[in-house]
Order: C-alpha cells, then structure tokens, then sequence
C-alpha cells in the first residue's frame, strides 16, 4: 500500500467504468475501494444498456411472432401471439438483478472495498463520504471519478414519472401507451420506439434538429428512417422543440418550429418518452476544494491521459472517466478509459483511442458505426490534403441474410484514397452490433482497405458483407 495512505486507489462511482478500473487496478496489485451512492452498476447495469436490451429482445420476439408474411414466406406458421407485459419488465428487472449481483461479488471476490455513501473529493488524495452512519473520511495516492450521468430534460418538460418520463422510468414498462410522443431521435429515442411499436403503440417522434437521427451517417439514417420508422408508421416531426409538456391525461405538448419560433401544432397524448441525451452528475463532487471548475454543462476537464485539468494545469493524482468527461458516452469507453488510467498510474502511460470505439443501436435491425462518417472524413480530408473513398454492401445479396430473409440494410466503409487507411464504418442490418467490432479492431491498427480485402471470411456468414465492401475499394483503385 502506498505510504500513509488508506488505499492506493479510490474510485467514486461503481459503473462499467469504475468496475473496469477497480478489476485491473487490483490485477496491477493496487489496493482499491469503490465508492458508490446508489445500486452496483451504475447506469448502464440499472437504468441503461441492459434492461433496455433485455425489453428489446421480449419485444423482438414480439415483433418478429407477429411477422406473419414474413414467417410464411420461410413456410412456418404460427397462431395469434400475445404478452405478458408484467412478464416482460420482470425479465428486464431480474437481468438486472442478476448482473448486478455478479458485478458485486465478483469485485468483493477480489479484495475490493465497497464503501456505501455519496462520495466527494475533500482536498488533495482525500475524500469524504457521507453515510447513513455519518461522514467518513479516506484518503488515496490516486482518486478516479466516475460519477456517471443522468437525463437531461429540458426546460418546459414537466415530469411526473407516469405520463411524462425519462429512459429510467420506460425501462419499468409499467404501461404500454396506446399512442406515446418521443423527444429525440438518438439511440435511446429509437430503441424505445422499437420496444413500443412492437408491443402495440403509435408513435411520433420529435427531432429538434433539422433532421432525424442526426449524429448517424446520413446514408444510415436514411434507411433507418425508412425501415426503423416510416415502414412502422411512426409519425415524425424535424426541425421542431417541445417546448411546454404537461403531464396528465392527455398529456400536452406544445411543438415549436426551430427557425420561425412560432408554436406549430398542440399534440394530445397518451404518455412522452423525453430520450433528449444525458447529463453528467458533478454538482456533488466538491470540486472546488482542487479548484477545478466544470464547464457549463457539467463535464470535468480532462487531458489526454484523463488527468483532471484545473487552470489549464493537471491536478495531481486525480483523474476523471466515464460519461463525466463527455468524450464517449458510453460503458465500454469508460470502461477503457477505466484501464487506460490505471496503466498510467502504474507509469505505462496509455490514452484512448476513440476514433476505434465502436457504439450500436439494439433496434431491429440492428444499427452499428465505428470511426468517422462521411462528411467528418471529407472535413478531416480537406484540412489534411486526401481524398475520402466509399464503398458500400447490401444485406439483400448476401447469402446469410437471404437464408434469414432479413435483407434490409447496408454495409458502409469510408477511408483514404491514399494510403487506403480506414476511417469510418458504419451499417445497418441483422446483426450489426456484432458484425462492427472486426472493423473496430481494423481501425485501432490504422489498417488498410487493401490489405483487409485480402482476409478471408466464413461462407456464409453476415460477415462477408465488410468482406465485399473492402473487395470493392479495389475496383475502384
């Protein structure tokens, strides 16, 4: 243990992030402690990633049952599908339970110190945490924060939990609205109008953008519109705000056009899904005591190497990961970022790479990305001197998808016309959070187009669709 210290790592908060850092600082040999607030597992084990997969999949089935032309066309035949909805929060609640019990024990298994309590940052390799029993106060060689996020909600929204709610009450699913209005077309918006029209509600989708799913590759969320929404009669709305909901039956919503300002239509409906991003939770941490200031929004800067920044100088032995940083919003990337700072610690100095991370969207079908989309790469293209390059597959003449007679999507790739390096994958289809990570893995080595045509691919295999996507660069050279 480091000298006159409590422990040689404390991390504030017990999501994916501080879980990964706490299991590799304890390989390294650290002596750690997690401090966490509410339940083990932060947002993504309780309130994110998996119960909302676990509705997703219930839902699925649902969907894919109810298929009936669909499933005739393969020569099966099934009678009238119904579900439990009770039956489907129950499997989302006790995945939960189970996972999160698994994180607990595995981290207890391993010599971790689980300290209960709402933790901040004291004064320099201090911390303070306030318990049922009272403050309690630790100190560390090194303190990681991993608070986490919550919803953001918008001035003008009122919530009651009930009509009008976030992510972290739909995940209950203690109703199935007959017609229910989401805010925000991003990946929390269209998971859940995959789980709602599945089971039965009408949607309308409002994108304060002018564009739906505006943070995808614009080839993607064209035929995510199309699949995704309009063949789901999903009625949509661009380009407008929500700017006054009221809870209550009905529930009001005031839409407001983005350029002229001028309230253009009064939706009266069932219940509101606000799914317009997240927030960090940074307003407890005590920052000030390092003279650390966040920006306006709540984010904690940080360098490359996730050492917090105060004045534009690193504050010592104090390091911040997670979706509080506002690099990547996402378990996996703070659970690498997790590891990266415990590496640093150790003085093998490590960043992150997250132009290599990939992220997906568990609708049906499936959406994936990883790198750059288009226009980002045709900006990076004109300020560094290369041409973009695409090349594009599609899932209705792949063999695999035809034997699945799930053939709607594409298969993108963007890279340099150059050397040939890839920057930017991102599809559409059966499959594709899986079928990302072979082009994540070719992005964190800066591979090549050229080099990745010559790998050989399983027949047949949803795969060979990025297979044929990199053959066809070398047409085009």
């Amino acid at each position: 243990m480091s000298q006159g210290f409590d422990y040689d790592l404390i991390i504030i908060g017990a999501g994916v992030g501080g879980h990964g850092a706490a299991l590799h600082a304890v390989a390294q040999g650290l002596n750690t402690a997690i401090i966490e607030a509410a339940e083990m597992g932060g947002t993504c084990i309780n309130r994110g990633c998996i119960p909302s997969k676990a509705l997703l999949a219930a839902s699925g089935r649902v969907r894919e049952l109810r298929q009936t032309q669909h499933l005739r066309s393969m020569g099966v035949h099934v009678g009238e599908v119904q579900y439990d909805r009770q039956g489907i929060a129950a499997h989302a609640d006790n995945l939960v339970n189970t996972i999160r019990s698994n994180m607990t024990n595995s981290l207890k298994r391993l010599g971790v110190d689980l300290i209960q309590g709402w933790g901040k940052v004291a004064a320099a390799q201090k911390v303070t945490v306030e318990t049922p029993e009272g403050e309690k106060n630790y100190s560390a060689e090194n303190i990681i924060l991993a608070p986490g996020s919550v919803p953001f909600v918008p001035p003008g929204i009122d919530l009651d939990g009930k009509t009008v709610f976030t992510s972290d009450d739909a995940l209950k699913l203690e109703t199935v609205p007959p017609w229910i209005t989401i805010i925000g077309s991003g990946y929390i918006g269209l998971e859940f109008a995959d789980v709602y029209s599945a089971l039965g509600s009408e949607i309308t989708m409002v994108e304060a953008l002018d564009k739906l799913m505006p943070t995808f590759d614009p080839d993607i969320a064209k035929i995510a519109k199309r699949v995704l929404l309009d063949s789901r009669d999903v009625e949509t709305y661009a380009g407008v705000f929500a700017t006054k909901i009221t809870p209550g039956t009905p529930v009001m919503i005031e839409l407001t056009d983005a350029q002229s300002k001028e309230v253009v239509e009064v939706l009266e409906v069932d219940a509101c899904l606000v799914a317009t991003g997240r927030i960090p939770v940074t307003n407890k941490l005590n920052l000030e005591a390092v003279g650390v200031e966040t920006d306006r929004r709540g984010f904690i800067p940080v360098n490359d190497y996730l050492q917090v920044i105060a004045d534009g100088e690193p504050v010592p032995h104090l390091w911040a990961i997670g979706d509080a940083t506002g690099k990547m919003m996402l378990a996996h990337a703070a659970s690498a970022q997790g590891v990266a700072v415990v590496e640093t610690i150790q003085g093998r100095d490590r960043h992150v790479d997250y132009r290599s991370i990939p992220a997906a969207a568990f609708t049906h079908p499936e959406i994936s990305f990883v790198g750059l989309t288009e226009p980002q790469a045709k900006e990076l293209g004109e300020s560094e001197g290369f041409e973009v390059g695409t090349a594009r597959t599609y899932f209705k003449a792949n063999s695999k998808a035809l034997a699945e007679a799930e053939t709607d999507g594409i298969a993108k790739i963007i890279y340099r016309k150059d050397t040939g390096e890839l920057l930017g994958v991102h599809i559409i289809g059966i499959h594709a959070a899986d079928l990302i990570q072979e082009a994540a893995n070719a992005i964190a080595n800066r591979q090549s187009v050229r080099e990745l045509a010559f790998n050989v691919h399983t027949h047949p295999t949803l795969c060979e669709v990025l297979d044929e996507a990199y053959k066809r660069t070398l047409e085009a050279a």
